[in-house]
């Protein structure tokens, strides 16, 4: 069964979940999407008993350091296991020229050469383009400029084996130029920083962030059956979930899915 293995949900600064990433799986394999900002993604991916064995292809969406330097210990825990002989094949990580750069400065400062020796051998980067296609765990995926204002980041459209489309638009608002990735989407996997009722409390806008409603408008233009949404602020997270469904009722008729960590989506 082909699934989403929610590890983090939320944004850069919150305390009370972690950052947003997930695993997309296809029942034997992982592929990785983001790695938060610190080693909380190797302690959730144990909590869900997936074994680093079972990640082969990770997703680095952009360099901002609640997105990228949980990269870090994916690689030390990587290469960790294939010194001790439990990593078969290798590790390819997805992302563009700036963000490999990057991933491999961190990795030289703060690792030791036993693992870090890895990198370009079992440890592999694939850099990716606007409209790069790429066959993982035998689904069709398709990278995407987001259009960031900020600065460069991608998503991607998937179609899984079971014949669902699952668009990721990274962590910045739905754009009209990403029409024909997310139109129809079975799965629309869109930020929402807080809900409109609140933005003035957490002002959104300012960091080029949607609320539930803006999120949900997009979802319903674009047809999609479910949304899900992440990368919230955590002020609410106790009563998160129905407060961020009921206002996306207003603006949506579809599914609304807004997971916790460690939650599992059946795709």
């Amino acid at each position: 069964m082909e699934t989403m293995n929610i590890l983090g949900t939320g944004s850069a600064m919150v305390t009370k979940c972690y950052n947003t990433c997930f695993t997309l799986s296809d029942g034997r394999e992982h592929f990785l999407v983001d790695t938060g900002g610190g080693n909380t993604v190797l302690a959730n991916l144990e909590k869900l008993k997936i074994d680093i064995s079972q990640v082969r292809h990770v997703f680095i969406s952009h360099s901002h350091n609640d997105h990228m330097t949980g990269i870090v210990w994916i690689i030390r825990a990587v290469a960790q296991a294939i010194i001790d002989g439990r990593y078969d094949g290798t590790l390819t990580i997805y992302c563009h020229k700036d963000n490999i750069e990057a991933i491999k400065t961190i990795s030289g400062l703060l690792l030791e050469n036993k693992f870090n020796r890895y990198l370009g051998d079992r440890i592999k980067f694939h850099e990716v383009s606007d409209r790069g296609r790429v066959s993982i765990l035998n689904w069709s995926l398709e990278f995407f400029d987001i259009r960031s204002t900020k600065l460069l980041q991608f998503g991607f459209c998937a179609k899984l084996e079971n014949g669902k489309k699952v668009t990721f638009l990274g962590d910045e608002p739905y754009k009209e130029e990403l029409f024909e990735f997310a139109d129809n989407a079975d799965y629309l996997l869109h930020e929402a920083f807080c809900l409109y009722s609140e933005k003035d409390i957490f002002r959104p806008y300012e960091k080029n962030h949607a609320t539930v409603r803006d999120a949900c408008e997009n979802a319903e233009r674009l047809k999609a059956k479910t949304i899900i949404m992440y990368h919230t602020e955590d002020k609410n997270i106790a009563d998160r979930k129905r407060l961020y469904t009921e206002e996306g009722r207003m603006f949506f008729r579809g599914n609304i899915l807004v997971p916790d960590d460690l939650d599992v989506i059946n795709l």
